[in-house]
């Protein structure tokens, strides 16, 4: 029974899980992601976490704490900045258990832990390996990286694993890229770790590089972020193209071949949507993202990650729903509202960083390790450094001719809205519209504000029951912190 509104992002602004990976258990959704700190110098330096939520109350997620420790691998690097534990998943075994598989940094393998809880304390228990013993990796294969796994429905159990990124040397340790796409492993389900597939590499068919030139691929070839789903007779592979920005499925009739370009399932910038043509024109500052699709009751959502704080290293789990007809994907769009199951209530408290567009009078920016410039550009932000509890993120730098979009809300029996700000912007004013670059239907007058402060307005009769919400700042010089709003 839902007990609470379910927002994007869906966990506390204060927890950066990315690269997640939802599965159900016994009637919860868990998610396996990698663990970014805030403001962290590099991606993934955080050990691994586990929250969870029941399949019929998606806004209710628990924290069960820290699942396992960087140093439990015994290959675990003495330099963690450079060597995090990347993108993990998880699979349940033929003896019950639950098996984690993930790529840790500096070590070039697959490593894999093992608990007898869904969310409880993992311990190391091995490598992926070739029959002689050799783990996957040490033999100068392309680079292994981002596991993704799938326990058929005959029992048969599949390791997917690839990256075709050829510009990062942090990650690629000296290691080549893929030129032909994921590779696959079918693993023997006896100790979960033995290839028995060969030790011929595997591709299934995603192209990218020379080889996605002429193809479907081509404008979406593989780039990381390996991850399998069945549904129906079909096989989905969700992977993250080498635009980075983009995550996008191919489909197969088999788990280890023959796999044909589907399209875009969500971007992080909204990119490919109607009116975003490019990232010149993305409504939030883009990075990598990495995610999966998944079933809850009848209803299919997508899971991914957006960015915050100015760079790409402290990225937020996010999830929408998703259409999909005739075994086809259509591309989500970003909310703020995304497993809520429809709009949120036009009465109530809602945190800024719920935001689900955020973009000033240049655009946006595609962010790199390092923070991109504050001037014109809106952002999302914490005070304080990394913690589990705290203030709400906000949107920093809420300055003249920026915009910052929310959607969707039930506005049919909303009258009055009013914002919490602080900041300077004498004879400044706040719009609201309810359509992308829409004439306002309300002008909020605000000024400067060195304490919090709260400004309403009177919203117009007539509004519907799924609407956004634009704000923007009107005037010289106007530049806020964005903390909150309430719809009354």
């Amino acid at each position: 029974m839902k007990t609470r509104q379910a927002f994007n992002p869906y966990l506390p602004s204060w927890e950066y899980v990315p690269d997640a990976e939802p599965h159900i258990v016994d009637g919860r959704v868990y998610i396996y992601g990698s663990h970014d700190l805030f403001n962290g110098l590099n991606f993934c330096l955080g050990d691994y976490v586990c929250w969870s939520a029941p399949v019929d109350d998606l806004g209710n997620w628990t924290y069960h704490g820290c699942i396992y420790r960087r140093e439990q691998d015994p290959a675990a690097p003495k330099v963690r900045l450079t060597n995090g534990l990347a993108a993990p998943d998880m699979v349940v075994g033929p003896d019950g258990r639950y098996y984690l598989y993930y790529f840790m940094g500096g070590t070039k393998m697959i490593s894999v832990a093992v608990c007898d809880e869904p969310a409880g304390k993992y311990e190391f228990y091995g490598y992926v390996k070739y029959q002689d013993g050799t783990p996957i990796g040490k033999r100068n294969e392309p680079f292994q990286f981002d596991p993704g796994c799938l326990m058929d429905r005959d029992g048969r159990l599949y390791l997917y694993t690839g990256f075709a990124f050829g510009g990062n040397p942090i990650l690629l340790d000296g290691s080549t890229p893929t030129k032909h796409g994921p590779m696959f492993f079918e693993l023997d389900t006896k100790d979960m770790l033995t290839v028995i597939s060969g030790d011929e590499l595997r591709y299934i068919g995603v192209l990218t590089g020379e080889e996605a030139k002429g193809t479907p691929y081509e404008a979406q070839p593989f780039g990381e972020a390996s991850s399998m789903r069945r549904f129906g007779d079909k096989y989905y592979f969700i992977y993250s193209s080498l635009n980075s920005h983009n995550l996008c499925w191919a489909v197969s009739d088999r788990p280890d071949g023959g796999f044909t370009y589907g399209g875009v399932l969500v971007s992080c910038g909204d990119i490919g949507l109607p009116g975003v043509p490019d990232v010149a024109h993305a409504r939030m500052d883009t990075g990598n993202t990495h995610g999966s699709l998944i079933e809850i009751n009848g209803k299919y959502y997508v899971f991914y990650h957006r960015h915050s704080n100015r760079k790409q290293s402290s990225r937020q789990a996010c999830a929408e729903e998703i259409r999909f007809e005739n075994g086809r994907f259509e591309q989500a769009e970003m909310t703020s509202c995304g497993l809520n199951g429809g709009p949120l209530a036009g009465k109530g408290a809602y945190p800024a960083y719920i935001a689900c567009n955020v973009y000033g009078r240049s655009g946006t920016r595609f962010l790199s390790m390092l923070k991109r410039p504050k001037a014109g550009l809106p952002y999302l932000t914490q005070r304080g450094g990394d913690r589990e509890e705290g203030e709400d993120q906000y949107i920093s730098n809420f300055c003249t001719g920026c915009t910052v979009g929310f959607k969707y809300f039930d506005l049919r029996q909303t009258r009055r809205l009013t914002i919490h700000l602080q900041g300077y912007g004498n004879g400044c004013a706040v719009t609201v519209s309810n359509r992308e670059g829409s004439e306002p239907i309300l002008r909020i007058p605000v000024e400067t504000a060195l304490e919090p402060k709260t400004f309403t307005g009177e919203l117009p009769e007539g509004l519907g029951e799924r609407e956004a919400l634009y704000f923007s700042v009107e005037g010289k010089g106007g530049t806020f912190d964005f903390t909150s709003f309430d719809l009354a």
